[in-house]
């Protein structure tokens, strides 16, 4: 029996039967448990999206920095601190998709420099109390609730596969060599829709199972073996939510601990494992058998919301999203500028290759050098015109560089006529089927006389 199991609320250990001395934690215990707690609520609180997931279906009406705000507020201080520590100026990239920046990991420095002094004055001032029963309860508690909520948030993600999409047509037509290994990794999983479901139902089990107090530890499990898989591709490939997903795997293992002993004799040991049993929150028999309905709605209400948030992303930008009047990937066909045909040259700066539109707002044409160009781009249905204007930056933005009025003289050609940096061009496409790429190809075959490569 376990000292979570024996020990009382109060901190002084009831004797055993027949005398024995009291049960407490070893003081490293103790220690370990204070900067634990201080830890990891320093952690869930910074990294907003932690506890953004139970504001459920709230999300919707909040603004997207929200996530955001605990890092905004202590931004100033974290700058002290990376300056004067590090001798680095950091700040917070407000547009980054970034979890891993560098005021991120000066974040993680003083979460870990506050919790280690706060355990040490927490271990000064309380040296008397044997144990912490009680507060570990509701510490196991609340560490479960935020691991279910990641999972269940990341579960959704790709069980409605839109945390790693199908590959786009820009995707199509640039070389293997040039992607960096997260696009790989991205591409990877993307071209292969079923396995990405099958990704986000384990973890969306494994958020489930945490919910529910009897079923938490195999949760917590599944959990350790779902994160270990995403940390190691964020190392492997690069992938910049390195430091969120080592939390999720340590505070998994953290659920894992009160379970050693079992797991010893289960696995280790090949002897009879006592049945696990939860403490409970409360002293009164009432306020525990409020308990489990509480956390029940609790965990109705991150599914609600999670389920919401992968409705509108999979409405918003996956493959529900509207799809612009001229979506495709076109081939150019002809290419006249004054009037005059312009060969394909490879060195020739001007001409297209293709032209790629995938969502609203953007276009991306191909060079002839096979670079990719992606620009902000107006389209008016009505009207038929396409306006393009300069990339992203401080003297090109919201400067037109071409204007076009465009026709469909037959399905899948079009045509664009118009002005290109200041010159009369003429540009005829030709649609390319996305399909007639290997990679977009049969993806299973039962019969195979040799690889498919």
């Amino acid at each position: 029996m376990n000292a979570v199991q024996t020990v009382t609320g109060s901190g002084h250990a009831p004797a055993e039967p027949g005398g024995s001395p009291p049960v407490r934690w070893p003081w490293p215990a103790r220690f370990a448990f204070r900067f634990g707690v201080v830890y990891c609520l320093l952690f869930c609180v910074m990294i907003g999206q932690v506890l953004f997931v139970f504001t459920g279906f709230v999300h919707r009406f909040l603004p997207d920095t929200a996530p955001m705000w605990p890092l905004l507020g202590t931004e100033p201080l974290l700058k002290w601190v990376g300056q004067t520590v590090f001798g680095v100026d950091v700040q917070l990239n407000r547009l980054s998709g970034s979890g891993d920046q560098a005021i991120i990991w000066v974040m993680v420095f003083s979460a870990l420099v506050v919790a280690v002094a706060a355990a040490v004055l927490w271990s000064v001032l309380d040296r008397r109390r044997l144990a912490y029963p009680r507060a570990a309860a509701w510490f196991l508690t609340g560490l479960r609730l935020c691991v279910a909520g990641q999972m269940l948030f990341y579960g959704i993600a790709k069980a409605v596969p839109t945390q790693m999409p199908p590959p786009p047509l820009s995707a199509l037509i640039q070389p293997y060599g040039q992607f960096s290994p997260m696009a790989v990794l991205w591409l990877q999983v993307g071209s292969a829709p079923v396995y990405e479901i099958l990704l986000g139902v384990a973890e969306l089990a494994a958020g489930l199972l945490l919910l529910v107090p009897r079923t938490a530890t195999l949760g917590a499990m599944l959990g350790v073996v779902s994160m270990a898989q995403v940390f190691v591709l964020n190392m492997t490939f690069d992938v910049p939510v390195k430091i969120l997903s080592f939390h999720l795997l340590v505070f998994s293992l953290v659920l894992l601990a009160p379970q050693a002993r079992r797991f010893a004799d289960f696995f280790v040991l090949a002897r009879r494992a006592e049945p696990a049993v939860q403490p409970p929150l409360f002293v009164s028999r009432r306020a525990e058998r409020i308990a489990g309905p509480a956390q029940a709605a609790i965990g109705v209400w991150l599914v609600a919301g999670v389920a919401v948030f992968g409705w509108f992303s999979w409405q918003d930008y996956g493959g529900g999203a509207p799809k612009p009047e001229l979506y495709g990937l076109w081939e150019v066909t002809e290419f006249r500028i004054d009037g005059h045909p312009v060969p394909p040259l490879l060195t020739d700066e001007t001409r297209w290759q293709r032209l790629v539109v995938e969502t609203e707002g953007t276009v991306t044409w191909q060079r002839m050098d096979g670079a990719l160009v992606t620009a902000p781009a107006q389209f008016d249905g009505p009207a038929h015109t396409l306006t393009v204007t300069g990339p992203p930056g401080p003297d090109a933005a919201d400067t037109p560089i071409a204007t076009f009025t465009y026709t469909r003289p037959e399905p899948g050609v079009l045509r664009l006529n118009g002005q290109l940096a200041d010159r009369p061009v003429t540009i005829d496409l030709r649609a390319t089927d996305p399909a007639a790429f290997r990679l977009n190809g049969p993806r299973f075959h039962w019969v195979q006389e040799f690889p498919v490569q």
